[in-house]
């Protein structure tokens, strides 16, 4: 995962600090340095490294931090305000024209994941309630309609395309047109990329943009690449001027620095950053948020979007008035697994969890622990419907039906239904006015 490196050298730091009741300059000069060492190795651009350790620097050495009963405590507020401004300071939103359709371009290299970003957005649009429109303009990539064409299917939204032999550009102005006939808004132009930036490619958009003059340019960069990544954000931003920029791959096994440096070297927000292979997996990017979880301090209003954005308002409901009668079964349960596997990997999911340790996360997704998912699944699903609502009707004779049912050992379904009625015993004691206000909490902490 992008940072995981740089997250725990600099949760190494403030580890060390913290061991200390004072600190002196000596300690956060040396602090300074081995931060500097951690961004620098994350491939962070020097020039900002140096612009960040001065700020933090100027600030950690004034009395207020030295005199603090919790000097640690303290560096870590610094690093956590610099560290945000440096991504970007506040979230930036997409803005929208008054008359529509609003144009998006999504522009950048080849191989930055530019037509899985522009399904993406698109299906992230539509849960917000809009009409959006993917224009295939990439006519050089071997199959890359075909490739929109096929994920728009699977988000069910609809593209534009007029084969390989007409010009991008006219392919926008009409796609515009087709859009403001049929009420899509907005248009998200996929636009060609190549191995490297030329004339040629900056000449096509740069046309592109003077026909259809988009509301935003969004540069998809790949956040794997490295130094690359703000070098081609430089070069694109003073060509055409992007507006923002959506970050592709940042699950990846990489250092994560040149993300950090797109801020300040162009000038231009971070608007989104892509978080997994499904086509869900774009959020907004929230610089406060990346930083606290760089620093260990987890991400936990992320997991609430995740979860208002992909629960299912009337299921938790039903589930609601369940617990309160204490019925909660296992059909319950089974729905709320697959809810849960809306979220993501148990890794993400405890990732957004402050002080997790980052060693356990590598054993939680592992090839086992997915097996023991998948068997569970399969024992609630090869059970009757009278079994799942009361479990306590299900003998040995039904336990060698069910396991043979779902491919498992009568023991798996012997070890799911005592791990079940442990579950019933816990919420039975929630019962009554305790219940209540731990309802009443969980629904104001929704709103």
């Amino acid at each position: 995962m992008a940072f995981e490196s740089l997250g725990d050298k600099l949760q190494g730091v403030f580890k060390k600090l913290r061991g200390k009741g004072k600190l002196n300059e000596k300690d956060i000069k040396e602090a300074m340095r081995e931060i500097k060492l951690a961004l620098l190795e994350a491939d962070v651009n020097f020039k900002i490294v140096k612009e960040f350790i001065a700020k933090v620097s100027e600030k950690a050495l004034g009395a207020e931090i030295l005199e603090s009963l919790t000097p640690a405590q303290q560096l870590v507020k610094i690093v956590d305000e610099e560290l945000t401004e440096m991504i970007g300071g506040e979230a930036s939103r997409l803005e929208f024209a008054n008359k529509p359709p609003t144009v998006i371009m999504m522009c950048g290299l080849q191989g930055a994941g530019k037509t899985t970003a522009t399904a993406k957005l698109s299906l992230h649009l539509s849960k917000q309630g809009r009409r959006p429109l993917m224009v295939a303009c990439d006519v050089y990539r071997p199959a890359a309609v075909k490739q929109l064409e096929v994920l728009g299917k699977q988000i069910d939204r609809p593209v534009f395309s007029m084969g390989t032999d007409i010009s991008p550009v006219k392919i926008a102005k009409e796609a515009v047109e087709y859009a403001r006939i049929h009420g899509n808004d907005p248009v998200i132009l996929d636009t060609a990329g190549r191995l490297h930036i030329d004339e040629q490619l900056m000449q096509e958009l740069a046309d592109i943009k003077a026909e259809v003059d988009p509301t935003e340019i969004l540069l998809v960069v790949d956040a794997m690449t490295g130094q690359d990544a703000v070098n081609v954000a430089k070069t694109f931003n003073e060509q055409l001027e992007v507006t923002g920029v959506i970050l592709s791959k940042l699950d990846g096994d990489t250092r994560g620095g040149a993300a950090l440096s797109v801020k300040q070297v162009t000038g231009k927000p971070i608007k989104f950053a892509s978080t997994g292979e499904k086509l869900g997996d774009l959020d907004i990017f929230h610089p406060d948020r990346m930083a606290s979880r760089i620093l260990g301090m987890g991400d936990i209003l992320s997991l609430v979007d995740k979860a208002q954005a992909e629960f299912d308002e009337k299921q938790a409901r039903e589930l609601e008035a369940k617990l309160r009668k204490s019925q909660f079964d296992l059909e319950d349960f089974l729905a709320q697994l697959n809810q849960i596997k809306k979220l993501g990997s148990f890794s993400q999911i405890l990732g957004m969890m402050p002080g997790i340790d980052k060693k356990m996360l590598d054993q939680v997704d592992t090839e086992e622990n997915a097996k023991k998912m998948v068997h569970i699944e399969a024992i609630i699903q090869s059970m009757t419907p009278e079994e799942r609502h009361n479990p306590k009707i299900i003998a040995a004779n039904r336990k060698i039906r069910i396991a043979k049912g779902s491919g498992t050992r009568v023991q798996d379904v012997n070890q799911l239904l005592k791990q079940f009625s442990e579950m019933q015993k816990m919420m039975k004691q929630f019962s009554g006015g305790k219940q209540q206000r731990m309802l009443k909490r969980l629904r104001n902490s929704m709103k």
